[in-house]
């Protein structure tokens, strides 16, 4: 290839990227626009793209193959957004690049405006605002832990208008009871920098004169209190406020029903719990009963990696039996150097050590799915990694199957149907555990490390999991739905 050519296919790269970049810039100052306006939020394959750098909207582009197995270029994307921002929308979820796959396999007969109306008329309209009228509900983060933390960083990115869900105060145990100021400042710092999920997007500033967090847009009330019984939070302005109890204190119904305070009217605990609903988002959050259950849980953080793959690989080709093994990262659970600890093994360090311990998952699992009950073993490793997990499961299944259709499986799953928020397809032969952290979605299904014996009943599949973030993001999906805050969708 001669001088001339490589210069004129650089020039010619320089151009498009440029004209994406500049595509990327108009397009998020109509997704910003959208959303703080009119309580529509655009997202491309799950992937939030609001407060994303150009290059990052490009980027994601690029990762729409996995599902659309087509390209999706920048221009297209803009194009549907500024159709989707001359409709009369109700308040909504929108996925551009479910859109733009629904554009590409149409036969794109109608203009870009008349197919994204087409698409969602259930949200067009006075009538449509009606039928999802939307009350906020106040929200309580008992505890500000990992979860706490993340909880509450993504409540404030969600905020928005403050139409679904409003944090309103943070409850902490008083680890500083002579200076409360000193404490508030710590806390406000690992709220502001994470060393595993980086800094929060956004301001921190500390009140101290009334103990209040204000991020962002959010003025977060911090109350110190050494038991639920202290608390009234009706002193604070909260009404019927959903509490999620991420402490992990109080495990059963009994003990947490102790925050059903004056203030309080569910109560959502994230771990296992006893005598109560176990309910992974996506699965059977319709077990709900929006009245009676007023104490649920949103079970862990395997089950909700592990239960929605199980889900498809049983409705598709029958679990006979299986064996699942959750390599996780370390926990606060765990010692940082050899010390005491009540569990097996967990004295050693931590960040040094793989820890051979247990995992309720696959009993956990029978919960979710009764039909799997007593069909799987389950066994863990902790490893020394401080955030990402992977959780490897070998079936014996019913109906034979290969590679190839068990990923089509898992790829149709990640893109329609009731599990896409909780599922993600990768096609990438280069993940690692790291790359799994950030990601919302409950599980990501490593496509390319599948395998299926010769006579098609026997599979083992792969299944990475942010055990902090994407837990998280499943404990706030739970959140809105018990709350009643869930907007429209178009997934």
């Amino acid at each position: 290839m001669d001088a001339v050519t490589l210069e004129n296919q650089f020039e010619s790269h320089l151009s498009t990227w440029r004209e994406d970049e500049k595509a990327a810039l108009e397009l998020l100052k109509i997704v910003g626009e959208l959303r703080f306006d009119r309580g529509v939020e655009i997202i491309l394959f799950r992937r939030n793209i609001y407060d994303a750098r150009p290059t990052e909207v490009i980027n994601d582009h690029l990762f729409a193959k996995n599902y659309a197995k087509q390209p999706i270029n920048m221009q297209m994307s803009l194009e549907i957004v500024k159709a989707i921002a001359q409709l009369d929308l109700a308040p909504a979820r929108i996925d551009i690049g479910k859109l733009a796959l629904n554009w590409l396999n149409s036969d794109q007969e109608l203009d870009m405006i008349h197919f994204v109306s087409s698409e969602l008329s259930q949200f067009i309209g006075s009538e449509a605002k009606k039928a999802k009228t939307i009350e906020p509900r106040d929200v309580v983060l008992y505890g500000f832990g990992r979860i706490g933390r993340l909880a509450a960083r993504c409540l404030i990115e969600m905020m928005g208008k403050g139409e679904q869900l409003r944090l309103k105060a943070i409850v902490v145990r008083p680890k500083n009871k002579e200076n409360p100021a000193e404490e508030l400042n710590k806390r406000a710092s690992l709220l502001r920098k994470d060393s595993i999920h980086g800094k929060l997007r956004g301001t921190v500033r500390v009140d101290e004169q009334n103990q209040q967090l204000i991020v962002n847009s959010c003025r977060v009330q911090v109350i110190f209190a050494n038991s639920p019984e202290d608390i009234d939070y009706l002193e604070y302005g909260i009404k019927d406020a959903i509490l999620i109890d991420n402490t992990g204190a109080w495990r059963d119904k009994e003990s947490l029903s102790r925050h059903l305070r004056p203030g309080i009217k569910q109560v959502l605990f994230t771990a296992p719990g006893k005598g109560i609903k176990n309910i992974v988002h996506g699965i059977n959050q319709k077990d709900l009963n929006f009245e009676e259950d007023t104490v649920f849980c949103a079970a862990s953080c395997t089950t909700n990696a592990i239960a929605p793959v199980l889900k498809v690989l049983h409705d598709n080709l029958g679990i006979n039996n299986g064996h699942l093994e959750t390599i996780h990262a370390y926990t606060n659970a765990q010692n940082l150097l050899d010390n005491y600890n009540s569990k097996e093994r967990r004295g050693r360090a931590a960040a040094v050590n793989m820890v051979i311990t247990s995992t309720g998952a696959a009993s956990a699992v029978s919960k979710v799915i009764p039909s799997l009950s007593g069909k799987l073993t389950g066994s863990a490793i902790r490893v020394p990694t401080p955030d990402g997990s992977l959780a490897v499961m070998t079936l014996n299944v019913e109906n034979e199957t290969t590679i190839e259709k068990l990923n089509e499986m898992m790829r149709h799953a990640s893109l329609y149907g009731d599990l896409i928020e909780q599922i993600k397809y990768s096609t990438s032969k280069e993940f690692v555990s790291t790359d799994v952290i950030g990601t919302s979605a409950a599980s990501v299904f490593d496509a390319p490390a599948t395998q299926v014996s010769a006579d098609g009943k026997t599979v083992t599949v792969y299944v990475w999991y942010d055990n902090e973030y994407g837990y998280t993001r499943q404990v706030l999906r739970l959140a809105k739905y018990a709350a009643q805050v869930r907007r429209y969708r178009y997934y």
